[in-house]
């Protein structure tokens, strides 16, 4: 895992700063997700009436499950702040299901920084533009903007900002 400073991560706005590697998302985690959730929609769980009854020819994830599966992605590529005490989901601006993942079809996150600020004494607001690939697929799964805060001791902020 690449790891970078916090004074480093304004420099990065606009640029792509990970690729994940592919999730296989097979009817195993689709079930384990429905009763999670308790979204035992056919369409998810019911592999024959799926495939006789549903436009996508078989059971496909939640699309709550593909956005879940973006905490994996950004821990799998998207650099580690050094100064870092940990990291927090602030919420989402906008969230897009785009195509339907299909059981048995593996995605992955594309994330691109589109905002760093330092808030407060120990806070940097980060915005990433998310795009969630199906592969093989021209259309992505999903994409969303994505706002975390990596929380930091104040003794760590870079002079100047």
């Amino acid at each position: 895992m690449r790891e970078i400073s916090l004074s480093e991560m304004p420099g990065l706005v606009g640029t792509e700063v990970g690729v994940s590697d592919w999730i296989m998302a097979d009817q195993s985690m689709i079930n384990l997700f429905a009763d999670a959730t308790h979204d035992h929609q056919f369409i998810h769980v019911d592999e024959e009436r799926a495939k006789a009854e549903s436009p996508f020819g078989g059971t496909i994830a939640h699309g709550f499950l593909t956005l879940s599966l973006l905490s994996a992605m950004n821990f799998d590529c998207v650099p580690k702040v050094r100064e870092q005490t940990m990291g927090i989901n602030y919420g989402f601006d906008r969230v897009r299901f785009m195509s339907p993942v299909k059981a048995g079809t593996r995605v992955r996150g594309h994330f691109t920084l589109t905002d760093a600020r330092f808030r407060g004494a120990g806070m940097l607001m980060t915005t990433y533009d998310v795009s969630v690939e199906i592969e093989n697929e021209k259309k992505p799964a999903m994409t969303a903007t994505w706002i975390t805060i990596v929380q930091f001791d104040p003794k760590d902020r870079p002079e100047g900002v």
